[in-house]
């Protein structure tokens, strides 16, 4: 694995030094902006009992954030931190320095998100597509990132990640509905105490997206990257490769994904894992002695969705974005389940205010149960379809 880093950092080093980057000759102007974001839930939730008790229809308090951006001296800052109520919990979303070496080559240093897949996001709701909560869709590490856009239509990531983002707390409510786990926005890989021992470490990210006429994005990525064992003392090469297409035409846009991940780990006793424990907002999956619960260790994902805008002149409102996500988890292990994750759905632009208006439905989906911890791991025989409308109405500044 050494020799393997020490190969990658080369490469990056090398490309970056081929295209003969000088310091830019435009810089930005000396300011910051503070903004954020305030978001509320209205819930109604019917999962596998088939009955709606008076608890299962509620208003939450989703979220509220502060964002602070802008330059001095040449160096950029964009910094986000979050506030979760309902989870009793709060962290750093992003933070990182942005420098920009030339117009075609920009470093981000810090915590930034991870160049893998469709980007920002492979979703259109408000639920995200399925790779991100297995870490494979807006993920955020600490570590930097090389944008290259010298070649006309084409951007080029590199990025090296020494380990995932800063912790905060864990979630200190009911944890029956899961283990209190890391409080991040982000998925990442957890130790579970006396079964493993684990995290994730120097990871390498590269992606390379293409774009033909504006209508069609083209891309592929690639992951590599360390699940170190302290009690062991010992890392496995987890790799994670996907292939995408992002279509816009005539108000349509289409998103498509293929992803196959292998989270190679050992337990404390030096066995291989056949499922990882991850979290984040306060929670893990459920591990238990048997491994079923947390995210099966090797899987392919495809991802399709499909959105269609709608511009209006109603009040406040000026456009209406009708979509429907689809994504499927097709586990390696044969005595394994499949999870669905499937959300039709509409987004409603008013001014600031955005509204996600959900028919969330799910089949193993570790959300869209009364049993939190297996779906993503063993998942369950003969699964049924639970649903949870949701409308997410936020405020933006």
């Amino acid at each position: 694995m050494k020799t393997l880093r020490k190969a990658i950092l080369a490469c990056v080093v090398a490309g970056i030094a081929a295209l003969g980057i000088q310091p830019a000759v435009a810089v930005a102007k000396d300011g910051f902006d503070i903004g954020g974001a305030v978001r509320y839930n209205f819930i109604v939730q019917d999962y596998e009992d088939g009955d709606i008790s008076p608890t299962d229809i509620q208003y939450t308090w989703d979220t509220w954030r502060i964002n602070v951006d802008g330059s001095a001296g040449g160096i950029d800052l964009s910094f986000e931190y979050r506030f979760y109520p309902t989870f009793g919990t709060h962290f750093l979303h992003h933070g990182y320095f942005g420098y920009g070496f030339s117009d075609g080559v920009y470093m981000e240093l810090g915590v930034t998100q991870v160049p893998f897949g469709i980007t920002p996001y492979a979703s259109h709701s408000w639920w995200f597509q399925i790779p991100y909560y297995v870490g494979l869709e807006d993920d955020y590490d600490i570590g930097v990132n090389f944008d290259i856009t010298s070649i006309e239509n084409l951007k080029l990531s590199l990025a090296y990640f020494r380990q995932a983002e800063p912790e905060g707390p864990k979630f200190g409510g009911d944890v029956t509905f899961g283990n209190a786990g890391p409080g991040r926005y982000s998925y990442d890989i957890v130790s579970t105490g006396s079964n493993a021992n684990i995290r994730e470490l120097n990871t390498f990210n590269a992606r390379a997206a293409y774009d033909i006429n504006d209508m069609l994005q083209v891309g592929v990525s690639a992951q590599v990257g360390q699940i170190y064992n302290s009690v062991q003392d010992v890392s496995k090469t987890a790799t994670a490769f996907a292939g995408h297409v992002v279509a816009n035409v005539s108000g349509f846009n289409f998103k498509g994904e293929y992803i196959t991940y292998d989270y190679k780990a050992v337990d404390n006793d030096g066995n291989a894992m056949d499922v990882v424990q991850m979290g984040a907002y306060g929670y893990e999956y459920f591990g238990g002695s048997n491994y079923t619960g947390g995210v099966a260790a090797k899987a392919n994902i495809i991802v399709a969705g499909l959105a269609y805008s709608i511009p209006v002149e109603l009040g406040p409102i000026s456009s209406i974005q009708p979509y429907v996500d689809y994504s499927v988890v097709q586990k390696a292990n044969d005595n394994f389940y499949d999870t669905q994750h499937l959300v039709p759905g509409f987004l409603i632009t008013s001014g600031n205010i955005y509204t996600y208006v959900d028919l969330a439905m799910g089949k193993n989906q570790p959300w869209l149960t009364n049993s939190f911890g297996k779906g993503l791991g063993s998942g369950v025989a003969n699964p049924e379809w639970n649903m949870r409308f949701n409308i997410n109405m936020g405020y933006y500044f």
